[in-house]
This record gives structure tokens, C-alpha cells and sequence, in this order.
């Protein structure tokens, strides 16, 4: 079946390290905060909200509507039938922080405090619905909930969609905002988050990550359509897979079996070899077994040192269902500056993994080529998407 090429002509993200793509990658350059969670710092609103408005949206929505907002004001106008534009963004968990609220008002003043917008803003498909009602967007209009996962897979079915022809733009990727107390409390005890407070992703002394909030938004479309309206194209999406462990709910399968499975399908979808990869952004979460697994995989499928590799999270935190999402964003972006942001708070590779090519110390420039951004979730869910510059 002839394929339609799929490209990105916007791309924004809200985030600790900065709010849309240039300021976002901004802070990936530069020092990585102490702040455990790493949370969005407050910001103004109402050129995005009114106070109603703001007050009827969990915090997840709220962050995924303003990343559109800018994604869609830098792709312009979509001169696409309503029923031909959809969105598709995912998150990990939706709107916790709302379900927790609202749990303290019905014990503390009873079930008749308890808010009636609880329901429409504790769903993990809020964020998609509201994207779709602002901009009458009548096409698909869906969510993937496959924790750290859900980002890539969902920018990965809105590209299928397109080069599919079922639809000829999507606004997705992923969002997230469950740094609550007890979200927290329950990563702390599964001992999955940082004792020391310092993410540092592939180092030897790595022991877990740090939670996050964030959203990323891109707005992608047909090549040639594109063109056609005048757009600015960032980068093109050239491939995508998805694949499962079917090993355990929480750590990855030994040896990094599922996501060299899950890679190279990825390189396959897109046309392309291994020896072509030249950047490889990783899940990279600081944890001991992801970080091994996902090391043990590149090594196998890239050899040593093989292409650049480098983690986001040393300076993002692990924004969970939003991190693919926010990290197609980095990968945008360091194709246009021509620059790898560095692995934060990471000195020297755990000499214990495979000698990868990780980047430390400061940003690698670099001549743009085939990417591979991969994210891998609880549950055995892998992910991974390759990137490439705007065509030619």
C-alpha cells in the first residue's frame, strides 16, 4: 500500500526546563534543577484560559492545551476539512491531582462538596476531547494510556493515520501531572524514585528518577500538503514500533530483549539500517534496570561506540506519559540548532554497561540525520519513533 510521507510543521512543550520548544531546549543546555518534583513553574494563564475555563480543567489538560495552542500558532492555519484534522494525546495517569483533591473534600466536608466537573477532569481523555471541542477538530479524537509509553505511541498512530490517508492532520503527543502526595508516595515505596535527588541517567551511581510534570505538543501532517500551504517543516517522522515485553509489570525484559525487538522494527518501518541511526535520544530514566537494559540494547543493535545517545531527564525529571511527547520536542529542536542537549548530572557511563556514545558535559553540534527516540513503560510497553530532517 503506497504510504503518504508525514512531517512536523509545529512543536511546543511546557515543562520545568522551559515553556515552548526554544526556551524548553533553552533549559536542557543549561544546569539541571534541584527542585524534587520537577514541577512547572506558575505562569499567567489567561492568554490561554478564562478564569471559568481554567478552573473546570485538571492541571494535565491545561498543560496540553497550551502546548497546542503554540504548536498550532507556529504550524498556522490547517486548510484541512474538520473531519480530516483529529488529536491524540496520552498521558500515564490523566488527572490524579483532581481525584485526589476532590477525595480530601469528600472526607473532610462530605459527597455533596465533592465538585460535579470531577468526573470530565479526572479522565484520561480530557486533554484530546478539549483539543478537539476548541478547534473543531471533527476527525479521530483519542488516547493512549500506556504509562511512560503513551507519548510515542501516540504521536506513532496519529503518523499511521496520516500516512495512511485515514486523516491528513493530527495535533498529539502526551501530557502529564501526577506529582501529588500520593502519586509520589507511591513511586517513593516502589522505590523507583531518586534517594539521593539527583537524576543522572546512565552513570554509575544512578539510583532512580525524578517525577515530573510536563506536556508536548506537535502538530503533524502530509508532506506535500504542507508544502503546498507554505508551512515551515521542522523534521519528519520517518518510522515507528511498538512492541511488549510480556516479562513483568514494572522492569524491562533482561538484556534489553524488548526494545532491540522494538528498535528494529522501528528502523524497518522507516526504510533505514542500523548504521544510519546518528542520534540516539534515550527513555534513559536513571534507574538500575532501565538504564542497563536500554544500554545493552543500543550495544547490540548500534555496536560501540555506536551513534550519540544522550537522556533528557537528567535535567527534566521523568515526566512519565509526557516525557516521549517532551522529547520529540528536544529531538525537533536539536535538528534545527544543529546541537545534542548533554545527559545532565551524568560524569562518566557506569563502566558496568556496554561503552555507548553518551553525551556529558555540554551540547555535541552535530550534521542532523535519522533519530531514534525510544520510551519504554511500565507494563513491558515499548515504544520508539525515528526522526529525521525536513526533506529535501
Amino acid at each position: 500500500m503506497s504510504q503518504r510521507r508525514v512531517v512536523i510543521t509545529g512543536a511546543s512543550a511546557v515543562a520545568t526546563a522551559g515553556h515552548g520548544r526554544e526556551a524548553f531546549f533553552d533549559g536542557l543546555l543549561a544546569a539541571a534543577p534541584d527542585e524534587r518534583p520537577r514541577n512547572v513553574p506558575e505562569f499567567d494563564l489567561t492568554p490561554y484560559f478564562d478564569r471559568k475555563e481554567a478552573r473546570r480543567l485538571d492541571r494535565h489538560a491545561q498543560f496540553a492545551l497550551i502546548a497546542a495552542a503554540d504548536a498550532l500558532a507556529e504550524s498556522g492555519e490547517l486548510p484541512y476539512d474538520p473531519e480530516r484534522i483529529g488529536s491524540l494525546v496520552g498521558t500515564g495517569v490523566g488527572g490524579m491531582r483532581t481525584f485526589e483533591e476532590q477525595v480530601l473534600v469528600q472526607n473532610e466536608k462530605g459527597s455533596r462538596r465533592v465538585s460535579p466537573f470531577l468526573i470530565p477532569m479526572m479522565m484520561a481523555n480530557a486533554s484530546s476531547a478539549h483539543i478537539s471541542m476548541k478547534y473543531g477538530f471533527e476527525g479521530p479524537c483519542e488516547t493512549t494510556v500506556t504509562a511512560c509509553a503513551a507519548s510515542n505511541q501516540s504521536i506513532g498512530n496519529a503518523f499511521n493515520m496520516i500516512r495512511w490517508d485515514r486523516v491528513d492532520a493530527m495535533v498529539t503527543g502526551g501530557t502529564e501531572s501526577s506529582t501529588t502526595v500520593v502519586g509520589l508516595a507511591g513511586f517513593s515505596n516502589m522505590t523507583a524514585l531518586s534517594s539521593s535527588g539527583t537524576s543522572r541517567p546512565f552513570d554509575a551511581e544512578r539510583d532512580g528518577f525524578i517525577a515530573a510534570e510536563a506536556a508536548g505538543v506537535l502538530v503533524i501532517e502530509e508532506l506535500e500538503a504542507a508544502r503546498a500551504r507554505g508551512a515551515t517543516i521542522l523534521a519528519e517522522i520517518l518510522g515507528y514500533a511498538t512492541t511488549a515485553d510480556a516479562h513483568h509489570i514494572t522492569a524491562p525484559s533482561p538484556g534489553g530483549v524488548g526494545a532491540v525487538k522494538c528498535m528494529t522494527r522501528a528502523l524497518a518501518d522507516a526504510g533505514i539500517d542500523a548504521r544510519d541511526i546518528t542520534y540516539v535520544n534515550a527513555h534513559g530514566t536513571s534507574t538500575p534496570l532501565n538504564d542497563a537494559a536500554e544500554a545493552q540494547a543500543c550495544a547490540e543493535l548500534f555496536g560501540t561506540p555506536g551513534p550519540y545517545v544522550t537522556s533528557i531527564k537528567g535535567v527534566t525529571g521523568h515526566s512519565l506519559g509526557a516525557a516521549g511527547a517532551i522529547e520529540a520536542v528536544s529531538v525537533i529542536e536539536s535538528m534545527v540548532r544543529g546541537v545534542i542537549p548533554p545527559t545532565a548530572n551524568t560524569t562518566a557511563v557506569d563502566p558496568e554497561l556496554p561503552p555507548i556514545n553518551v553525551v556529558l558535559d555540554e551540547g555535541q553540534e552535530w550534521t542532523p540525520g535519522p533519530t531514534i527516540s525510544n520510551s519504554f513503560g511500565f507494563g513491558g510497553h515499548n515504544a520508539s519513533l525515528v526522526f529525521g530532517p525536513p526533506p529535501q
